[in-house]
Parts: structure tokens; C-alpha cells; sequence
């Protein structure tokens, strides 16, 4: 169901797997791609990237790149441990209704964007 970006830290991942959401890790598993490669891994299956990095914005919002989901996480390392629980929360209680929209999630809100 997740498609996490290179950026995001191996915690966060262990993390979300621990809680049953299924992770598939650009680090692990495809160091080194593109961010378009990265899109085109989300669309089949369909996928949410979880990403650090803004240009996934760029791609939504710039592009017009509709066809993605994007979780955009922007915290402080000091808030990781609640980052990882925001997130856990989000997507075991939203599951489905996460696709077709950029959120960016910080440590005090959550703001979600249709696509």
C-alpha cells in the first residue's frame, strides 16, 4: 500500500510494518531511481509514495501529475517517534481514502489536498 521514498528513515518503515502496513522500500529494494520511476512504481499496483522530498509537489501540483497519492512528511528528527504514530494512525484509520491526495503531515496537523 506504501511506496516509501529513499528518504524515508528505516525506523519509520520498521515501524509501520510492526503495525501491519504493508511497506515496500525504495532503499531497500531500488536505490538510485528516479523520482519518475518512483511514480510509475506507485501506479501498478496502486500505491501512496511516502516521501521527504518536496519535488513530489512539483510533480502534483507543476505537472499535473494526477494519477498519484503522496504522504508529505515534514518534521524535525525530535519528533519522529510522534511522526511515526501520526502516520500509523492516518493510514489504519483512513486505509482507502488516502488515495488521490497530497497530505503533508507534521508533528501538529495533518493537511490533505485533493489531486
Amino acid at each position: 500500500m506504501i511506496i516509501a521514498d529513499e528518504n524515508i528513515p528505516h525506523t519509520l518503515i520498521d515501524v509501520l510494518r510492526k503495525n501491519e502496513i504493508e511497506v515496500y522500500s525504495v532503499y531497500e529494494s531500488s536505490r538510485g531511481i528516479t523520482d519518475e520511476d518512483i511514480i510509475d512504481l506507485s501506479k501498478n499496483p496502486s500505491r501512496i509514495i511516502l516521501t521527504e522530498d518536496k519535488d513530489f509537489g512539483e510533480w502534483v501540483f507543476a505537472h499535473d501529475e494526477k494519477s498519484i497519492s503522496v504522504i508529505f512528511l515534514r518534521y524535525a528528527f525530535v519528533d519522529l517517534v510522534q511522526i511515526a504514530d501520526i502516520l500509523v494512525n492516518l493510514i489504519k484509520k483512513e486505509d482507502k481514502n488516502l488515495f488521490g491526495l497530497f497530505i503533508t503531515v507534521t508533528a501538529e496537523k495533518i493537511r490533505y489536498r485533493s489531486i
